[in-house]
């Protein structure tokens, strides 16, 4: 692993400082991700950085990319969270769908969809989960049932991320139900406005949609929104949950960066709060250990992005790289509300942590699901154990 900028990296970073910097919102511009409101302010913004060449810099060209590599997309992503740039509405298609979809759509797929996942015209859901196959992916009901053209999609998916306000949808249906449990799934790509769908809002308990449970009663979908081959969308859903796991999700700038505020959060709070703080205070110990890990998880992202561009693939470490990042995540979280007190329920800026304190809780809240979503720990552990580690199933 060489961890040495090229000049020409480090004119890359510059030009995407000066640009977010210009342009990323202030702090509170835009409304809530998880309103339609929201949804729509965060659109226009994505429409800003495609406009600009900054939505997906390592795609191609015709896609609205620069064509850069995976080093690139590592430095953005820094330049990105350091300007305080706002979650991005269109994740879930250029994250998640986008590295699957260059390995498995046809070039009429292509053509019909990347510019448009890239510039926020069109954001896409996940249809995965069911209410009786959350981390067993395998044991999805939801069907589909070939007609003449195309394909008839009945069923349920739920905790659908984005998809209350969603114009497009991909997941996986069982097209042949007598196959074995990892056989005869096929991968779809599904309009939210096609007759036969419903999208019934799952209010959080801050009463905002985030999510959505989708029901299917014979949604027709043609033979050409198929991605991949028939019967074979386990393969296809797995490079999907690869993304997920592995680097192309959750970068590390995510994490370096919140370390870095709760390393300030730390040297700001003082003594006399009753924390009573000094370097070898536990609380101290834990904010280290959690910057530590951070960097730590940077570096491997490093590593792995090295391997990537050697033309190696992620394979089953992603469920070991996913593992880390989520615990990571709420260990940040964890120390920051430990740091606050009472303090961290204050929607008020106080100058401790450079933001509204309440955003440590909220991000505290959202990182206990982070061991859940994308295949939950506990399956992960399995995973290591059985694919990386060789032991014997249980």
């Amino acid at each position: 692993m060489d961890l040495t900028f090229t000049p020409e990296h480090d004119a890359f970073r510059m030009e995407a400082r000066a640009w977010l910097e210009a342009n990323v919102p202030p702090p509170g511009a835009l409304r809530s991700l998880d309103t339609a409101e929201g949804f729509d302010d965060h659109r226009v913004f994505e429409r800003q950085l495609f406009d600009a060449r900054w939505s997906v810099v390592s795609w191609p060209k015709a896609y609205g990319g620069r064509e850069v590599g995976i080093m690139e997309w590592l430095i953005f992503e820094e330049e990105y969270y350091r300007a305080g740039g706002p979650r991005r509405v269109s994740q879930n298609g250029i994250f998640l769908l986008a590295p699957t979809m260059f390995e498995y759509a046809t070039d009429a797929q292509l053509e019909r969809y990347m510019a448009k996942m890239a510039s926020g015209e069109e954001i896409w859901c996940q249809g995965w989960s069911e209410p009786d196959a959350g981390s067993d992916l395998a044991g999805i009901r939801s069907k589909a049932t070939k007609t003449d053209g195309g394909w008839l999609l009945s069923g349920q998916k739920t905790w659908c991320s984005r998809g209350a306000f969603a114009h497009r949808c991909f997941g996986i249906f069982r097209t042949d139900p007598s196959a074995e449990r990892h056989r005869g799934l096929t991968y779809f790509l599904i309009p939210m406005d096609a007759p036969g769908v419903t999208v019934r809002p799952i209010a959080q308990l801050d009463g905002e949609t985030g999510f959505a449970e989708v029901f299917f009663d014979e949604v027709f979908v043609p033979d050409e929104d198929v991605l991949g081959t028939i019967g074979d969308g386990w393969k296809v859903a797995m490079a999907t949950a690869g993304s997920e796991r592995g680097i192309s999700l959750r970068s590390p700038a995510r994490y370096t960066e919140a370390a870095d505020k709760l390393v300030d959060l730390l040297l700001a709070t003082p003594v006399d709060e009753g924390h009573h703080l000094d370097p070898r205070s536990a609380i101290a110990d834990e904010v280290m250990k959690a910057y530590a890990d951070a960097q730590a998880y940077k570096l491997h992202t490093y590593m792995t992005a090295t391997k990537v561009r050697e033309g190696h693939t992620v394979g089953a470490e992603a469920s070991a790289t996913k593992i880390f990042w989520s615990e990571t995540d709420v260990a940040i979280h964890r120390a920051a509300l430990r740091l606050l007190g009472e303090s961290a329920e204050l929607e008020v800026d106080d100058g401790r942590g450079g933001t509204d304190l309440s955003e440590w809780l909220d991000g505290y809240l959202f990182a206990l699901s982070g061991p859940i979503y994308a295949g939950t720990n506990e399956i992960q552990r399995n995973v290591v154990a059985e694919r990386m580690l060789g032991l014997p199933r249980a």
